[in-house]
């Protein structure tokens, strides 16, 4: 069964969800890529890793461990010899994560040290404003950004902060988006080819340059996403009967329960 909603499906947004939204984007677009492309290409999986501090975390999946502190012993009254005691502390075990975050990079069968093109999934941790996942995110981005390679930007997130290389105030003039993907062809400056996704709409066919002299190829990310969503079996996961994390504003929000009230998704 297919998401209810005809594009980017809101209650996967989750932070408990989608990293695994995130990874399965990534393997279905590769696999779609691999198939798509002429025989001298190949489409392949990069990976980032980093270390996230407990007060950093994205994810759910730091562990703090707090332990009962011994109550201190009383001094006894009366008595010169009696021992002093410190107050109690807090004993608290933390347990640093390892992050790996995984993009997809075109390379030349051949010549494989080459990148050609680098698609990005955006996550949670790559819009946090501080997290050690953002800062590692914009340096690569600007590696990128005055490289010959192609950068494919995929932001499905509506919470974090604006992060692709289109600056926010470039966009707003053109107007409104829920979501966006962004293509900045390698040579071309600050020109770049946005697509801006409303919550009502289907994910975009968008462009994937090759190499100088080979056409693009179309990727049709909404055949990714629906892919992903069977894969995944978010429909025996998700409870359209609540609201989703982020909530839904307005009208949107009216839109999305006649959505799943139609569907008797929700009573």
């Amino acid at each position: 069964m297919p998401s209810p909603f005809p594009g980017m499906d809101p209650y996967l947004e989750h932070p408990g969800l989608f990293p695994g939204v995130h990874q399965g984007m990534i393997a279905v677009a590769r696999a779609t890529l691999n198939a798509l492309l002429p025989q001298h290409y190949v489409a392949d999986i990069g990976e980032r890793v980093y270390i996230v501090q407990p007060e950093r975390s994205i994810y759910p999946d730091v562990v703090i461990i707090e332990h009962p502190s011994a109550r201190p012993q009383r001094e006894q009254i009366g008595t010169a010899s009696a021992p002093m005691v410190s107050d109690p502390p807090w004993v608290v075990t933390y347990h640093p994560v390892e992050m790996r975050e995984v993009f997809i990079e075109i390379l030349p069968v051949g010549d494989e040290s080459r990148v050609i093109t680098v698609i990005e999934v955006l996550s949670p941790s790559n819009k946090a404003a501080g997290s050690a996942g953002r800062e590692l995110y914009l340096t690569k981005q600007q590696e990128l950004f005055e490289s010959q390679t192609h950068l494919i930007e995929i932001d499905l997130l509506r919470r974090g902060e604006h992060s692709v290389v289109v600056p926010r105030e470039r966009l707003i003039s053109r107007g409104n988006w829920d979501y966006l993907v962004c293509l900045h062809r390698g040579r071309q400056g600050n020109r770049c080819e946005v697509w801006p996704i409303r919550l009502r709409q289907s994910l975009p066919r968008i462009h994937v340059p090759l190499a100088d002299g080979d056409p693009d190829i179309v990727l049709d990310l909404q055949a990714v996403f629906n892919r992903c969503y069977d894969e995944g079996a978010y429909v025996r996961r998700l409870d359209y009967r609540r609201e989703p994390t982020p909530p839904l504003q307005g009208e949107d929000a009216v839109w999305a329960e006649g959505v799943l009230r139609d569907l008797r998704l929700r009573s």
